[in-house]
């Protein structure tokens, strides 16, 4: 069973960088056809797909957020982490990596990020 775990400061300032961690067991991020991603919901708002990587290190970002987001990997940790520069209280929310395979099928435990100094 594949299970993913956030890791990552739960208070970030603003105008500095955010940097969530995913650790993934149960399945490798290097194999099969799946993407791993980040996912984040602001306070009262929906669900935002902020970037994913597939399994031959491909990324993926929301247009929106393509300027401030970096995602990358380490396989030897079977890990992959979000950067998200220049944070502003907007940026509060709670973030989640998943897995998705036609459908987002794993998630990671919500982790709540909020920017505030």
């Amino acid at each position: 069973q594949v299970q993913l775990q956030e890791s990552g400061p739960g208070l970030v300032k603003p105008s500095q960088t955010l940097s969530l961690t995913c650790t993934v067991s149960g399945g490798s991020i290097t194999t099969g056809g799946a993407v791993w991603g980040w996912i984040r919901q602001p306070p009262g708002k929906g669900l935002e797909w902020m970037g994913a990587i597939d399994t031959i290190g491909s990324f993926y970002y929301n247009p929106s957020l393509k300027s401030r987001t970096s995602i990358t990997r380490d396989k030897s940790k079977n890990q992959f982490t979000l950067q998200l520069s220049s944070v502003a209280p907007g940026d509060t929310a709670v973030y989640y990596c998943a897995r998705g395979d036609k459908g987002w099928s794993h998630w990671g435990k919500e982790t709540q990020v909020t920017v505030s100094s």
